[in-house]
């Protein structure tokens, strides 16, 4: 039986046989250094599971899931440097290896690559996959610019829903894009495409939401980040926007000076919104929202006609997801 475990050997017996490096040196190697960090490797997974869901061939999608994972980590090494993360898996982000000049450039070159994988795999829907591949780059990158956004925005200026609207594009469109392009070299039909892509965007938003709580509570051996981040970045995550809706009057206003720029130490400011965070319970009420989105997924999954055997893997990536935040 292939299970999620197949699968994510595929993956990696792929990118090891896989060649990065080349010249100029200077160029490439922080492109196999980003490659090689390993990760989740979640939407390559997702590509080929969904190919063979459908009765496709696993090297019918190998260059494809190359070409995804490859652009993902352009988008990780561009938001490292954009962010200033000094960590990225728990090693050192490519800017504070390289500097940033390499990283723009060898960012550009690996969105050129993974056009490269996309166009060496033939498919009698190619023009369907790469129009997939192009509306979601275009997605992501507006993405990331709304959350930039609301960088300089405040916190009563920035909605749930535009927060939500924000994270399926940055990250859901990814996870459900790979599907897509999955089920299409499979010679899907439109139908269980379309479910099968709303499966991503709610696998999507689950993991993003996820990540909003594992920076604020999780453990930074096992995240690769340092916690808080996003409080000492004020980013409106999930985390505040939630918190507003849970607060009394006199918390709210608290919640809106720390999150104001105020001349409160960096630390202490963390300490004093997560002391804030477990005084109205939001811990439980982010749960459920992540919750919530997986019963959505599931839903999909469970409506589309196809052998339960082969939906194995795509339900146990689900349950490894929802351990996250355990």
């Amino acid at each position: 039986m292939k299970d999620l475990k197949y699968y994510l050997k595929q993956v990696e017996e792929i990118f090891a046989g896989e060649q990065f490096m080349a010249e100029p040196r200077e160029l490439y190697e922080p492109i196999d250094y980003t490659l090689r960090l390993g990760g989740k490797r979640i939407r390559p997974t997702l590509l080929l599971a969904a190919n063979v869901l459908f009765g496709g061939k696993e090297e019918q999608a190998r260059d494809a899931a190359i070409g995804i994972e490859t652009f993902h980590n352009f988008t990780l090494l561009h938001d490292d440097l954009m962010d200033r993360s000094p960590l990225r898996r728990g090693q050192p982000t490519v800017y504070t290896k390289w500097g940033d000049n390499t990283a723009i450039l060898s960012g550009d070159t690996m969105f050129a690559l993974a056009w490269r994988y996309f166009l060496r795999q033939p498919s009698p829907r190619l023009q369907e996959i790469l129009q997939c591949f192009n509306e979601t780059a275009i997605e992501v990158c507006e993405g990331q610019q709304k959350d930039m956004n609301f960088e300089t925005m405040t916190l009563d200026e920035v909605s749930i829903d535009k927060y939500t609207d924000m994270i399926r594009q940055k990250t859901a469109v990814l996870l459900a894009g790979a599907l897509k392009i999955g089920a299409l070299y499979a010679g899907a039909a439109d139908k269980e495409v379309s479910t099968l892509y709303e499966f991503g965007i709610h696998l999507g938003l689950a993991f993003q939401i996820q990540d909003d709580l594992l920076d604020g509570y999780g453990d930074t051996a096992v995240f690769g980040k340092k916690t808080g981040q996003d409080i000492r970045d004020n980013k409106k995550t999930f985390l505040p926007l939630t918190a507003l809706k849970l607060c009394n009057e006199s918390q709210r206003a608290e919640l809106y000076s720390l999150f104001s720029g105020d001349n409160t130490e960096e630390e202490e400011r963390v300490r004093r919104v997560m002391s804030l965070y477990d005084a109205v319970g939001l811990r439980a009420k982010i749960d459920e929202a992540i919750d919530n989105e997986f019963v959505a997924a599931v839903r999909c999954l469970d409506s589309i006609p196809a052998d339960e055997a082969l939906k194995l893997p795509l339900r146990e990536l689900m349950e490894t997801l929802k351990g996250r935040k355990k």
